[in-house]
């Protein structure tokens, strides 16, 4: 049975006592969202490959947050699988993931590659496929839950020489709509389409000058911080969001008006 709301004015943007995974969590915006999450109460499933997340952990330990680092690829079933069921043995049940993790690629289109093509896709789409596969079921048996999928403004506006990043964002659009549709009203899934935003991955050594300057075309003139985003996700994943069921909020610097 699903649990009874709060009352509208009693609502405040905690997350004490809740459960959050966040996937590609060791770096960027997913590091800021982990933070966040911490920060905000709930216990948080930090989940990396290959990068080190002591940093993120040692921070979240020393703020007195409860939490655990999950290596695992979760562009392969198996291990999505296997981690979200290590999280819930070492921390509970997940009230709610952060599908995170993504790659991006510059690359005319003429010479992107089916290689290429194939681990766009497999890691900033098919991840949030087989992630939801692995929490919705216990979700659906609490009757109770909440998904956040990162999507980009890129999903939306397309760009030139980033076919594969935009079709599989705007893919995320396409899921997460889809799924709240699907498990409304006691699961709640939206979606974050961020503008470019001040991290590792958008550097020139990852980008083009030409590239860097487009983004930078925007009312705001600037990159967005990872902690801007982070407060965009903070606010779907409390209950102050509960009336938002397959939205896209957009922190863009006025990169997306529509």
């Amino acid at each position: 049975m699903a649990t009874e709301q709060a009352p509208a004015d009693t609502l405040r943007l905690t997350l004490a006592g809740r459960v959050v995974l966040v996937t590609g969590a060791a770096t960027g915006i997913g590091r800021a969202i982990a933070l966040a999450c911490g920060r905000a109460g709930a216990a948080v499933a930090v989940n990396h490959l290959g990068r080190a997340a002591e940093a993120v952990v040692g921070q979240l330990a020393a703020w007195g947050a409860t939490v655990r680092a999950f290596e695992a690829d979760v562009t392969q079933s198996d291990e999505a699988t296997t981690m979200v069921r290590a999280v819930e043995r070492a921390l509970g049940p997940i009230d709610a993931l952060v599908n995170n993790a993504g790659i991006l690629q510059e690359k005319p289109f003429l010479d992107t590659t089916e290689a290429d093509w194939d681990r766009m896709l497999d890691t900033d789409l098919k991840s949030v496929f087989l992630m939801c596969k692995a929490v919705l079921p216990g979700m659906v048996a609490r009757d109770a839950g909440v998904i956040v999928n990162i999507a980009s403004d890129l999903g939306v506006l397309g760009r030139a020489q980033f076919a594969p990043y935009c079709a599989a964002k705007a893919g995320v659009i396409g899921l997460t709509r889809s799924l709240a549709r699907e498990f409304a009203p006691h699961i709640r899934v939206n979606a974050i389409a961020p503008g470019a935003v001040a991290t590792a991955m958008l550097s020139t050594d990852h980008m083009s000058p030409e590239w860097i300057a487009k983004e930078l075309d925007i009312p705001q003139h600037r990159f967005g911080e990872p902690e801007e985003i982070a407060a965009t996700a903070l606010f779907l994943l409390s209950d102050l969001s509960r009336f938002y069921c397959g939205q896209v909020l957009s922190p863009n610097g006025g990169s997306l008006m529509a």
